[in-house]
């Protein structure tokens, strides 16, 4: 007897429904991404700024915010093919057809403002209090590092602004990020000319400094005035010395470890030697010079110390997601310092979410899945067709920080809830008015 047997179906279809404004305010939206940055934290961050529109456009503010994030999103891409990406799924909704000038003309209308308040409410720390490997003790871990590799086009007002670059034919932007390691979301970022230094743009981020933060860094930080105002935040710190750094002997600690004094602050310093065996077998062997405050060995001994400090590359894994994962090694989309200022605020406002989705989604600890979960999204990204559904993995909602700035927001947010219905246009109308772009 015959012996059949029936297989599957080598393809299956899913369908998802994602949930956008009516009439103009449509294209508003990024598919599931949405739950990340909602409809009304984006209303609420124009009303604070006066950035909505005076009248009803074909292009309203809150569209153009969530077209300022998409092209963070499709950097390959130009204007009008983002926003072919923004209205794939519209297919029974009439949506407006621009023109490229006319969404270069929205991004300059919105200007940076509305974007730079959007990332200060995202950013800041993911982690729950029962998240393993981001405390040691009591303290949180954070970190500062630089990176001088993001490129911006090669035109007047850039190399008036950042200067020419030697080594290729770029401009190159300084950026400076202040990260929680365990779950690398980013807390504060500032950028700007490489001439300025890693140190003073870092200075710029102490004010986001907590009591309960031990900072992690590079050599390269230990000046006396930076290492004086860190302490002055009363926060801690571990960081490494540069070789040719003589601190002065006062006390032998039983670790091996010394204290001593830099810039007036009482300290401890640790000499290791680090070896790292390859899976070929290859040694490598390096001294490191470590500082911190944490002057108690009894209580932070010396190996432990050397070992936390190895916490710090989460810090390097954040940037080549920001340079290799979502930009891809691509030149940011500014052609002037105004542009360079929201075309980075808005790639920000993305990237501590999309690093961090474990973090957030209840799979804390799991570093390889926060890897995975960025390459499965920009693997995602890079095959969805200019025409298609515009689907997206789903990410936690948005939590708001505590500070003044989104306490304001918060407020705002929820009045909206309360009062909007169904079929309302969305954005109050407001005045219109641009903030100055800090430089």
């Amino acid at each position: 007897m015959p012996f059949h047997r029936v297989l599957p179906a080598p393809v299956m279809a899913i369908t998802r429904t994602v949930t956008v404004a009516a009439g103009r305010f449509a294209p508003g939206h990024l598919g599931e991404l949405t739950a990340v940055v909602p409809l009304e934290l984006v209303d609420a961050v124009l009303a604070e700024t006066r950035s909505v529109q005076r009248r009803l456009r074909d292009l309203p503010s809150r569209v153009g915010i969530y077209f300022l994030l998409a092209m963070c999103l499709f950097p390959e891409v130009g204007y009008r093919l983002v926003w072919d990406k923004l209205t794939a799924g519209l297919v029974e909704v009439p949506v407006a057809s621009p023109t490229p000038k006319a969404l270069r003309d929205l991004r300059r209308r919105l200007g940076s403002a509305p974007v730079r308040a959007l990332f200060e409410v995202l950013a800041g720390p993911l982690a729950r209090p029962t998240t393993p490997g981001v405390r040691f003790g009591p303290y949180r871990i954070v970190s500062f590092d630089g990176c001088s590799s993001q490129k911006v086009p090669d035109s007047g007002r850039n190399r008036a602004w950042l200067g020419r670059t030697s080594h290729h034919g770029y401009p190159t932007l300084e950026l400076m990020t202040l990260v929680e390691t365990g779950t690398r979301a980013l807390l504060g970022a500032v950028f700007g000319p490489t001439a300025e230094g890693e140190t003073s743009y870092a200075s710029r981020l102490l004010h986001l400094l907590r009591p309960d933060m031990l900072v992690l860094w590079d050599k390269g930080f230990d000046g006396n005035d930076f290492l004086a105002s860190v302490t002055a935040t009363r926060a801690q710190f571990l960081g490494r010395l540069r070789s040719n750094r003589r601190a002065p002997v006062l006390t032998r600690l039983a670790d091996g470890s010394y204290l001593s004094v830099i810039a007036a602050e009482k300290v401890r310093v640790i000499d290791a030697n680090i070896t790292v065996t390859c899976a070929d077998g290859t040694v490598f062997t390096g001294s490191y010079r470590l500082v911190t405050t944490l002057t108690d060995a009894g209580r932070y001994p010396a190996a432990a110390l050397v070992g936390l400090y190895h916490q710090r590359w989460e810090h390097e894994s954040a940037y080549y997601a920001l340079r290799h994962t979502i930009m891809n090694g691509r030149v940011l989309r500014s052609g002037d310092p105004d542009t360079a200022a929201y075309g980075g605020a808005a790639l920000f406002v993305f990237h501590p979410r999309l690093d961090s989705t474990p973090a957030t989604a209840g799979r804390p600890g799991n570093r390889g899945g926060r890897q995975n979960s960025v390459m499965s999204l920009d693997s995602a990204l890079r095959k969805s067709p200019s025409r298609g559904r515009y689907g997206k993995p789903r990410l936690a909602p948005c939590r708001l920080p505590p500070s003044p700035t989104s306490a304001i927001i918060r407020n705002r947010v929820e009045d909206s809830v309360r009062t909007r219905s169904s079929g309302s246009r969305g954005c109050p109308r407001s005045r219109s008015s641009r903030l100055p772009v800090r430089r």
